[in-house]
C-alpha cells in the first residue's frame, strides 16, 4: 500500500518548490560558497562558478539591505502600490505602460547561456534568503521571484533611469520639456595614462554621485570565482554583478549623460473614433489595455487604461494622447552586457562587450594595466531624420513616419576617445567635447545635431581643469586631492548667476549688511567652517525653487535682495543668529547620529540636501562610493575606496556607519583582489546557509 502524506507533511515540500528558481540539476549548494567579510563589513564572495558567486552576492546584499532589493522587484509583481501606497501606484502603472514584461518574454532567447546560469544563481540566492527570513519580507506575494520577473524589473529600472519618469510627469502635468537641473546632481570619473603619472601607473577614478540610501545607492562587493571572475566595485540594489569597478586587468566608471535618447509625440486623434490616431494618411487603432492597481489604504481596486501606438507607450491628458519612445524598453540584455564587462581581460574584449549596445545610457570611463585609457558618451542614440526641420527636444508630431525612428547609431558613431595625446580623460556629466586637453577634444560639428550631445561645462569640469597639471606629471596624491576638492572655480557655472548678490551695497540694506559682507568675502569654498558657504547653500535652495524651469540667466538685483532676506529670516527663525558656519546647518545623518558636513551641489566633492530638523539640512545624496585604482604592467591593481556610510543599512550593524569618519577626513580603505590577502585580513567567514 503506497504511503500517503498529510497536507501538513507536504507543506515544507511545497514551500521548497515554490521558492525554487531553476531545475533540480541547477540547484546550487550554498556550502560551496564562502562570504568573507572584511573589517568594514564589505562582502568578498568566493566560489567555483560565477553562478555560485551570484548566489552568495544575493545573500550577502540581502543581509545588508533586503528592503532595497525588494523595492526593485515590486513593480514586476504589480506590488508597488500595495506596499508603498499612492506613491507606488505610478510605478506599477509605468511598468505595465512600458511593457517591461512583454519585451522580456519576447527577447529572452537573446541571453548568453553563461549569463542565464548567473542570473538563475542570483535569483536562487535571493529566494532562499527570503524563505529563511520571512519576517523581513515586505509583502507576502513578492516571493518567490522568477528570473523573468527579475529581468523585467531591470528593464523597468533602466527605462526610468533614462528619464521616462520625467516624460510621464510632463505629460501628466501637460508641461513642455525642460533642461535637466544639471548643477544639482552629478558624478565624476577620470582616467590617466601611465606616461602622465609620477608613479608610472595608469589611474582611474570611479565616483558616481547617487542617493545615499535606497535602491539607487551603491553597494560595494568583491566577486571571485574559478571561472575567471575577480572584480570589486559598486552595484545598485539587485545587481547580480558589478556595474562599475575594477578587475585584475581593467576598470571602468559610469557617469549619467544627458544626450537626447528619448522623444515625445502628440498624436492626431480621430474626432469620430476616440481611440484612433492618424499616421501616414490612415487612421490606426491604439492598442488599449486595462490594468488593475490595488493601493494600500484604499479598499477598492483602481482600474486604469494604458495605451500603445506605433511610437510606443502612450498616455492621455486634457490635451490629448502623447507617446514616448526610447531604446531602454526595447532591449533586455543590459545585465548580460555588464557581466561580460566584468569578465573582460583587455580593451578588445571590453569594447566587444560595449558593442552589444544593450546599455542604453551612461558615460563610460576606462583604464587598464596595458596603459589604455578610453572614454565614450554611450547611448542607444536614435537615427533621426536629419533633413527634417523638427525640433527633436520638443514635443513632436505623432502622425508621420518621418518622426518615427527605428534604428540606433552604431557604437563607432558615438563620441569617444582612446589614448589622447594629452594622457588624460575625464567626465563630470559635462560635454564629451570638453573631455581632455583643448587640442585633443572632439568637435561637436562632426556629430549630428539631432543627437543632442551635451555642449556645456559645469563647475566640476571647470574646476577639474583648473587643478589638473596638464603640462607636468600627475602624482597619485594630487589625483586624490582633485577628487576631494571643495572649491568652486574662479567663475561659477551655475544655471542662475549670482553676480548681483556680490554687487549689492550693504550700506543700503542695514538689516542685511552682515550677510552681504560675509557673502562678498566668501572664498567659494565649501568647508564646514565657512560662513559664506552657509549663506550660499540656503540661497541655492531658495533660488532653485523660485527659478526652476526658467532659462539660464543672471539673477536680478531685486532677486538678490529677496535671497538675502530669505537667508536672514531663515537663520534668525531657526538659529536666532546669522553668523552661522556651514557645518552648523548642514549635516551628514546616519541613524540617530549626525556630523557637520562640508560640500554643496556641483563641487567635485558634492552634497545635495533636504530638510532635517530645526532648520538643519541633511545630505540625501553626494559622493556615495568612491574608488581609486592604479594599474601597473605587472601584478594586481592597487585599489582604495570609501563609502559615505558603511556596508550595512541595518542600524544595529557595526558597519552601519563605520565609514563616516574616514569619509569626513577624506581617507580611504584598501581593497584587494588577492584571495589570500582577503582571507588573511577577514573579520568573518561563513556560508550563505
Amino acid at each position: 500500500m503506497p504511503y500517503r502524506f498529510t497536507p501538513r507533511q507536504l507543506l515544507p515540500i511545497f514551500l521548497l518548490l515554490a521558492f525554487s528558481s531553476g531545475s533540480a540539476q541547477n540547484r546550487i549548494d550554498p556550502a560551496g560558497i564562502e562570504i568573507v567579510r572584511d573589517s568594514f563589513g564589505v562582502p568578498h564572495i568566493f566560489a567555483k562558478t560565477d553562478a555560485e558567486v551570484a548566489y552568495g552576492l544575493a545573500w550577502a546584499e540581502a543581509e545588508d539591505d533586503f528592503n532595497s532589493m525588494q523595492e526593485v522587484i515590486l513593480p514586476a509583481k504589480n506590488l508597488m502600490a500595495r506596499v508603498q501606497g499612492k506613491k507606488g501606484a505610478a510605478g506599477d502603472y509605468a511598468f505595465a505602460l512600458f511593457r517591461c514584461m512583454e519585451v522580456t518574454e519576447e527577447k529572452w532567447s537573446t541571453f548568453s547561456p553563461a549569463f542565464l546560469k548567473l542570473i538563475e544563481g542570483y535569483v536562487q540566492g535571493l529566494n532562499e534568503y527570503a524563505r529563511k527570513h520571512p519576517s523581513e519580507i515586505l509583502h507576502k506575494k513578492i516571493f518567490p521571484v522568477t528570473t523573468k520577473e527579475y529581468i523585467a524589473a531591470s528593464v523597468f529600472a533602466l527605462t526610468i533611469f533614462n528619464g521616462a519618469d520625467q516624460a510621464l510627469f510632463r505629460i501628466f502635468n501637460n508641461s513642455e520639456w525642460e533642461a535637466p537641473e544639471l548643477d544639482k546632481k552629478g558624478s565624476n570619473s577620470a582616467a590617466v595614462n601611465a606616461s602622465k603619472t609620477t608613479t608610472g601607473e595608469s589611474y582611474l577614478l570611479i565616483n558616481a554621485h547617487q542617493p545615499n540610501t535606497g535602491p539607487q545607492a551603491f553597494y560595494e562587493a568583491h566577486l571571485c570565482s574559478e571561472e575567471g571572475l575577480n572584480i570589486t566595485g559598486g552595484l545598485l540594489a539587485g545587481g547580480p554583478c558589478i556595474l562599475h569597478g575594477v578587475n585584475a586587468y581593467l576598470g571602468w566608471a559610469h557617469t549619467v549623460n544627458y544626450c537626447d535618447r528619448m522623444d515625445e509625440y502628440q498624436l492626431q486623434m480621430n474626432p469620430a473614433k476616440p481611440n484612433q490616431y492618424y499616421f501616414d494618411g490612415q487612421w490606426l487603432d491604439l492598442e488599449v489595455k486595462t490594468i488593475t492597481l490595488k493601493i494600500k489604504g484604499i479598499p477598492l481596486n483602481v482600474k486604469r487604461k494604458i495605451y500603445w501606438s506605433k511610437y510606443g507607450a502612450t498616455m492621455k491628458n486634457k490635451q490629448g494622447f502623447f507617446s514616448i519612445r526610447l531604446g531602454a524598453n526595447m532591449r533586455i540584455g543590459v545585465l548580460d552586457q555588464w557581466y561580460q564587462m566584468n569578465k573582460a581581460r583587455n580593451f578588445t574584449e571590453f569594447y566587444a562587450a560595449l558593442s552589444r549596445q544593450e546599455l542604453s545610457m551612461f558615460n563610460i570611463m576606462y583604464a587598464d594595466r596595458y596603459d589604455t585609457i578610453f572614454y565614450i558618451n554611450n547611448a542607444l542614440m536614435p537615427v533621426r531624420d536629419s533633413a527634417s526641420r523638427f525640433t527633436w527636444k520638443k514635443t513632436l508630431p505623432g502622425n508621420t513616419s518621418r518622426t518615427l525612428w527605428t534604428e540606433f547609431r552604431n557604437i563607432r558613431e558615438l563620441p569617444q576617445y582612446t589614448n589622447p595625446k594629452s594622457g588624460f580623460l575625464f567626465n563630470t556629466n559635462h560635454s564629451s567635447f570638453l573631455a581632455t586637453a583643448a587640442t585633443d577634444n572632439l568637435k561637436a560639428r562632426d556629430f549630428p545635431r539631432t543627437d543632442g550631445w551635451e555642449q556645456y561645462h559645469l563647475n566640476r569640469s571647470v574646476r577639474f581643469l583648473e587643478l589638473f597639471p596638464q603640462n607636468e606629471k600627475l602624482s597619485y596624491e594630487t589625483f586624490k586631492k582633485i577628487k576631494f576638492d571643495i572649491q568652486l572655480p574662479a567663475k561659477m557655472q551655475y544655471t542662475y548667476r549670482l553676480d548681483s548678490m556680490f554687487l549689492l551695497n550693504e550700506s543700503e540694506y542695514p538689516e542685511l549688511a552682515p550677510l552681504i559682507t560675509r557673502f562678498k568675502q566668501w572664498d567659494y569654498r565649501g568647508d564646514v567652517s565657512s560662513k559664506g558657504a552657509a549663506i550660499f547653500v540656503l540661497t541655492y535652495e531658495y533660488l532653485k525653487k523660485k527659478l526652476q524651469g526658467q532659462p539660464p540667466r543672471l539673477i536680478t538685483r531685486s532677486e538678490a535682495v529677496e535671497a538675502f532676506t530669505y537667508v536672514n529670516d531663515y537663520m534668525k527663525v531657526y538659529f536666532g543668529r546669522t553668523d552661522l558656519a556651514l557645518g552648523e546647518i548642514q549635516k551628514l545623518v546616519r541613524g540617530e547620529q549626525d556630523w557637520p558636513l562640508a560640500g554643496f551641489p556641483d563641487l567635485l566633492s558634492p552634497q545635495w540636501t533636504e530638510p532635517y530638523k530645526n532648520g538643519e539640512l541633511k545630505s540625501v545624496g553626494g559622493d556615495g562610493l568612491i574608488i581609486f585604482a592604479r594599474f601597473a604592467k605587472e601584478g594586481l591593481p592597487r585599489i582604495e575606496s570609501i563609502n559615505m556610510y558603511g556596508a550595512s543599512a541595518k542600524p544595529w550593524s557595526p558597519h552601519f556607519s563605520d565609514q563616516v569618519q574616514p569619509y569626513l577626513q577624506q581617507k580611504t580603505k584598501r581593497m584587494s583582489l588577492d584571495k589570500a590577502e582577503v582571507y588573511r585580513m577577514a573579520e568573518k567567514i561563513y556560508h550563505p546557509l
